[in-house]
């Protein structure tokens, strides 16, 4: 056995004796830290002769047009999570039970961001898009092959499922 793997094993020895909220605290002080939300891909139902659709937002903080999207709340479940904050930003309510998880569901940013992704869907033409004005300035159905100016992360993320300008940069 060499040097290092015996050191080693002393360490994970001297850990594993010591009690167990110091091997927490001290998990917690060497572990990455995440941020976790929740993103819903909403696209028209109603889509039969047309091309495919879906809501993006534009937002003050923004660079480009997002998808609905915010940060769970302390023991929140990511799908009501995603329900809630689709709710919140565009005034389209969809049962959580109705939405699917996307695959893969999470989609880590190298800024410690982990995004929980669901699709959903509803008839565009019944269903109004409602912002506040401050959060979010406005909300549109736009066809997947002829969208907006995204932000950054928007553009990864739709790129992930197939979608947008870099559906095929992997």
């Amino acid at each position: 056995m060499s040097f290092p793997r015996r050191v080693r094993g002393l360490a994970y020895l001297t850990f594993y004796r010591l009690p167990l909220p110091v091997r927490r605290g001290l998990a917690k002080l060497i572990s990455p830290r995440y941020v976790v939300g929740a993103v819903t891909i909403l696209r028209d139902s109603e889509v039969a002769d047309g091309p495919d659709r879906l809501v993006l937002l534009r937002q003050p903080h923004r660079g480009g047009w997002g998808l609905p999207a915010g940060l769970l709340k302390k023991h929140e479940q990511p799908v009501v999570g995603a329900a809630r904050e689709l709710f919140e930003e565009t005034g389209v309510r969809v049962d959580p039970a109705d939405m699917t998880a996307a695959s893969p569901n999470a989609v880590i940013h190298v800024v410690g961001v982990v995004d929980t992704v669901f699709l959903a869907s509803v008839p565009a033409s019944t269903t109004p898009l409602v912002v506040d004005g401050a959060e979010v300035l406005e909300a549109a159905w736009f066809p997947v092959d002829d969208l907006p100016r995204l932000s950054a992360n928007t553009a990864l993320l739709l790129g992930r499922y197939g979608i947008g300008p870099m559906a095929n940069a992997e």
